[in-house]
């Protein structure tokens, strides 16, 4: 089985890192970020493994939400992997326009096995920390957890994954995705090839509703900027679970040895209507280099 998941809806570039190093017999969740796997084959997975990357997007949307306020975003991330099986990353995250330059970080823990040809799992815990002075402007700290099965079906790679966030307040989701990764004949030595990715992600969670007396209805995802809406004494408050995003993407990567170049472009796909302080529509795109150290 092969493919991985995706940064966009799902999961933080430390764990998109992980999957795409984690072998070609390994699918893990992605977010969704998640690991989403693998676009560099390994022969025989060793003990030990670390590997760092760096990139940009144009936009970081994470469950419903934008936590780089629809602004681009660079990133770089180191991650340590053992008997490719359990992984931990950590990175470090930059904003355009937004001081200090170090704006959060995350903290990563996955863990995946394959039990056989078509049936896979995955558990991962991420952890994000901001700068104090953002929190107002950005989010709020908030911890991540995440588990994930997966399905080959030969023509389709299926995820379903549940997750809770925990922040100041608690919400549940479920996200299903389908993939199809397939990828060239090797050139250059047997040392290069190109890989595809294109992918379907539903994710599914509480929507809140805010009803005006001048019948002006706003709805929310479930974290809205991980704090509930506020409530005025002329507006009415209810919350129910529904569909609250659909991501489409195609990652495209490059592989020659030790390295993979990926570009991945995405569309979001909002299902609520506070999409300018809540969230993200249209499209967004993400730029990554990852190597592998030993």
């Amino acid at each position: 089985m092969k493919g991985r998941g995706s940064l966009i809806g799902t999961l933080a570039c430390s764990i998109m890192l992980q999957a795409l190093f984690t072998g070609a017999s390994a699918q893990v969740s992605a977010d969704s970020s998640v690991i989403e796997n693998s676009p560099v084959t390994v022969e025989k997975a060793s003990t030990h493994a670390m590997y760092a990357g760096t990139g940009f997007g144009s936009n970081m949307v994470y469950l419903g939400t934008t936590i780089s306020n629809d602004q681009p975003f660079g990133y770089a991330s180191v991650s340590y992997g053992f008997k490719d099986h359990l992984y931990l990353s950590a990175t470090g995250y930059t904003l355009s326009g937004f001081t200090p330059f170090l704006a959060y970080y995350s903290l990563d823990m996955s863990f995946n096995h394959t039990f056989n040809s078509w049936f896979d799992m995955g558990l991962s815990l991420s952890r994000y920390n901001i700068a104090e002075s953002l929190e107002d402007t950005l989010f709020s700290s908030f911890t991540y957890a995440n588990a994930t099965v997966g399905f080959d079906w030969r023509i389709l790679y299926t995820q379903v994954s549940a997750g809770g966030l925990f922040a100041e307040d608690s919400w549940f989701y479920l996200q299903a995705r389908n993939s199809r990764y397939f990828e060239t004949p090797t050139f250059a030595g047997g040392k290069a090839f190109f890989s595809f990715d294109p992918y379907v992600n539903l994710i599914f969670g509480t929507i809140f509703t805010i009803e005006t007396t001048e019948d002006t209805t706003t709805t929310y995802p479930g974290h809205g900027g991980w704090q509930r809406p506020p409530q005025g004494s002329s507006s009415t408050y209810s919350e129910r679970f529904g569909l609250v995003e659909m991501d489409f993407g195609l990652p495209v990567a490059f592989s020659y040895d030790f390295f993979t170049f990926e570009v991945e472009p995405g569309y979001v796909l909002p299902f609520y209507s506070d999409t300018e302080t809540s969230g993200a529509e249209g499209f967004i795109i993400l730029l990554s280099a990852f190597f592998r150290i030993f």
